[in-house]
């Protein structure tokens, strides 16, 4: 078993460097892909963030070209500014002792300064594809000199629209350079851009554990919407984890955090609109613990890199695999448990069959973690109409009123209508017994049965009113 970077040709000054960063043993795409790199092939490799590929592609570069240059000779490009500032914070770091030096170029920042960084040399240029195309248009980014170019997380790029930025890109540099790309998932789209840009390409494959990043355990709840708070709640008051939380637009993350915030509960919010400097204060409070809980949508937290992230929540679930592997990459890394949790309502459940059978991986459902003993719940529970509603949409109720009562199914949907203001196609099958009936009511109309029915009297009796859920 191979121990040591050094034994796959990664070079002294580097291997010195990862060392020092706790680097101890080659993750199975470092160690599968770095010597092939170093070779000088054409690459494109399987992975994640969280798998270690930010040492791959720095562990060639850093043993490819020479440092010291005023014009670059490599350029990463990355789908966000989080991904493309991290990784050259993390090349700055590997790079130690070998003298190079990397610069960020994004979006959301001062373009003067970052041109004024530029015209004082560096070896290695990390940006988005928009930055790095406008760079180029004003004459302040030379690439000309390139060596070697990674596309990283290039399935994310092509999903957001970057892909004639990146042909133009690709455009404006030497046609005999290496070219290194990694993307989480092999898309058609990928793949042509590895078949048009690449010459003769190595193809890298992880194996499925390690795609999903060893995650520990990976688990749905099946909660309707109305009782995700609730849910959520119960999560972090009895596990208290440090966890990325993920919902599908920015208004629910703005939603959500507020809705913590007033919970007591001290949460972060991170997506799209937000001012760059202070997306990389939500960050940094993230990473030193100010903070244990960001809400964040996919676009702005693709990328992120820290290590100890004990909890990934899809609050909101997904629409495909691609971004639910995404998301899940959070967690469990380098070795570290980690605990994937997805809030699945009704209607999503075909979801997680689906990417049960797409993986070949099973995903356990679970219930909400249970109280403890005389402790209160944060937020109550509620009734979710929608949740435990059949596929017509019908939710059986208990009416305490039967047959002794002088009721009949005519009488008693005649009732139900004129009381609870149910419209009258909406009152389905009734079964009448001597004491009570059992009701079929459309969810639309569930409050109206549980609090405006429960006000009047029949013949003098109160009447009650009970959701039946099994």
């Amino acid at each position: 078993m191979i121990s040591k970077f050094t034994d796959i040709g990664v070079s002294e000054e580097v291997s010195r460097a990862m060392e020092d960063m706790g680097w101890d043993d080659p993750t199975p795409i470092q160690t599968a892909a770095i010597p092939v790199g170093l070779e000088g092939s054409d690459m494109f490799a399987q992975a994640q963030t969280g798998t270690g590929k930010t040492g791959v592609y720095a562990s060639i570069i850093l043993g490819r070209i020479a440092a010291g240059e005023e014009i670059p000779a490599s350029i990463i490009l990355a789908p966000t500014r989080e991904l493309a500032n991290q990784v050259t914070e993390e090349i700055n770091k590997i790079s130690k002792y070998s003298g190079h030096e990397a610069v960020a170029i994004y979006g959301g920042a001062s373009i003067e300064g970052q041109i004024a960084r530029l015209h004082q040399g560096c070896d290695i240029v990390a940006g988005t594809p928009g930055r790095v195309k406008d760079m180029i248009l004003r004459g302040a980014l030379n690439l000309t000199e390139i060596e070697i170019v990674v596309l990283d997380e290039a399935d994310r790029m092509l999903d957001m629209g970057f892909i004639e930025d990146i042909e133009f890109i690709l455009s404006s540099m030497p046609k005999e350079r290496q070219t290194l790309l990694f993307s989480a998932t092999m898309p058609e789209g990928v793949k042509r851009l590895a078949f048009d840009y690449m010459r003769k390409p190595k193809e890298i494959t992880v194996s499925k554990d390690e795609l999903v990043l060893d995650l520990t355990k990976q688990y749905y709840i099946a909660v309707g919407r109305r009782n995700k708070t609730w849910a959520l709640c119960r999560i972090l008051d009895i596990d208290r984890p440090k966890a990325i939380i993920f919902c599908q637009t920015k208004k629910m993350v703005d939603i959500l955090v507020e809705r913590l915030a007033n919970l007591g509960y001290k949460a972060e919010a991170i997506h799209g609109d937000m001012p760059q400097s202070k997306r990389e204060k939500v960050l940094k409070d993230f990473k030193t613990d100010r903070t244990d809980i960001l809400i964040a949508t996919d676009v702005a937290a693709r990328g992120l890199d820290i290590d100890d992230i004990s909890y990934v929540i899809n609050y909101d679930m997904p629409d495909d695999l691609d971004t639910y592997i995404h998301r899940i990459g959070r967690t469990g890394r380098a070795g570290k448990e980690g605990i994937a949790v997805s809030f699945v309502t009704s209607e999503e459940e075909h979801l997680i069959r689906e990417f049960e059978l797409r993986t070949e991986m099973g995903i356990e459902k679970r219930e909400v973690p249970e109280q403890e003993d005389g402790a209160r719940d944060t937020v109550r529970r509620v009734v979710d109409y929608d949740q435990i509603s059949d596929v017509f949409g019908m939710v059986r109720f208990s009416v305490n009123l039967g047959r002794n009562d002088g009721m009949g199914k005519v009488s008693l949907a005649d009732f139900i209508i004129r009381n609870a203001r149910v419209r009258d196609v909406s009152v389905g099958k009734i079964t009448v017994g001597d004491d009570s009936s059992v009701v079929e009511v459309h969810k639309d109309f569930g409050n109206r049965m549980t609090m405006d029915l429960t006000k009047v009297r029949h013949k003098g009796k109160q009447v009650r009113v009970k959701v039946l859920q099994d």
